[in-house]
């Protein structure tokens, strides 16, 4: 006789709280779903997926399964728990923000690298949301729940964000840059000589399959595997070892112009999730070494900064442009490399 599996329950008993919600791709081979939802969920170990499975949290087709069950293409797996997420228990902090333009539609920030923009996987407070909550009332939450939020910038990179303070304006804002029609521009040091003035960067981008902390482009046959993708890259100054670029983005993928840029040999300066850190470029020389262990001291976090933002404003129906100066840390690392490749130059 098959073990009998209770069905999902009604809304009336005990209330369940989604946590991770996935559907299995429609070419997906059979693999075990605690293997598989460690390619999903950032910073989840087989073990606490297992322990998830053994108190049946983890539900396929509206059916909890054992870690061992083997997921099939389309399956709707979800993970359910008796709590909310953190991430649903904001709370308002004092932190204060940067604020660069606002009216009763919208506000746009000048985020510092180093802040998470919202809550999750270990980050529960400090983050841009638990400013806003706490100098803004009733800002419209966006499909994820995530209030004002109408986009997002990676913890350590620095730079501008639109935040709705209307259901109007969340519509709005959230519709262009689905279509694409918002305009962002970004600073990098990538590292090496980048030889093209300008190009366009075009891979699907997607979860890497060893490294479930890193995103990658995937091409050709494996093109399915990735969400299309497409940066434009323009060189504003050679330094050397390093190239200063503006980088536009036509789609707005997790971490897009990081991914791209190390695809096509220019990983960003100090990326160290993705080798960035790592001398990449350059001599053997110890000199050098130094130098550039120096150039990390300053600008301790990934090379990138959202420096222009442009959109249409929901009500006003005029298009609209912030830009934000290179923030310090990054410019004093710019002067570094300006002083080095002089002296290349004049030895």
């Amino acid at each position: 006789m098959e073990d009998y599996t209770p069905e999902l329950p009604d809304d009336d008993s005990d209330e369940l709280y989604e946590h991770h919600a996935f559907t299995a791709d429609k070419g997906q081979s059979p693999l075990r779903i605690d293997k598989w939802l460690m390619n999903k969920v950032e910073n989840a170990t087989r073990n606490k997926i297992q322990e998830a499975a053994k108190s049946g949290s983890i539900f396929v087709n509206g059916t909890p399964v054992k870690s061992n069950y083997k997921v099939k293409p389309n399956d709707e797996v979800r993970v359910l728990f008796h709590h909310p997420p953190h991430e649903n228990l904001l709370v308002a902090e004092d932190i204060p923000l940067d604020i660069v333009y606002e009216d009763d539609q919208l506000l746009v920030v000048n985020k510092p690298a180093g802040m998470v923009v919202h809550p999750g996987h270990g980050n529960y407070s400090g983050t841009l949301i638990n400013a806003l909550i706490f100098h803004f009332d009733n800002l419209p939450n966006n499909s994820s729940d995530r209030p004002g939020l109408v986009h997002r910038i990676d913890k350590d990179t620095s730079g501008l964000l639109v935040v709705a303070k209307t259901e109007n304006a969340m519509a709005h804002l959230t519709a262009q840059f689905k279509a694409k029609t918002s305009e962002r521009e970004y600073v990098a040091i990538v590292w090496g000589n980048v030889e093209e003035d300008q190009g366009t960067i075009e891979g699907n981008i997607g979860r890497h399959p060893k490294n479930r902390l890193q995103n990658t482009v995937f091409l050709d046959d494996e093109a399915d595997k990735g969400k299309p993708a497409v940066t434009h890259y323009k060189v504003l100054e050679r330094l050397g070892y390093v190239t200063l670029v503006s980088c536009k983005l036509e789609t707005g993928r997790t971490h897009q112009i990081r991914v791209h840029m190390k695809h096509i040999g220019h990983t960003l300066f100090n990326d160290e999730r993705y080798g960035g850190n790592l001398i990449l470029k350059g001599t053997t020389f110890t000199k050098y070494k130094q130098f550039v262990e120096n150039c990390f001291k300053v600008l301790p976090r990934q090379a990138l900064h959202a420096k222009t933002l442009g959109f249409m404003h929901p009500t006003k129906n005029e298009f609209m442009s912030f830009d934000t100066p290179i923030p310090q840390d990054m410019q004093d690392c710019i002067e570094k490399w300006k002083g080095y490749s002089k002296h290349i130059e004049n030895n």
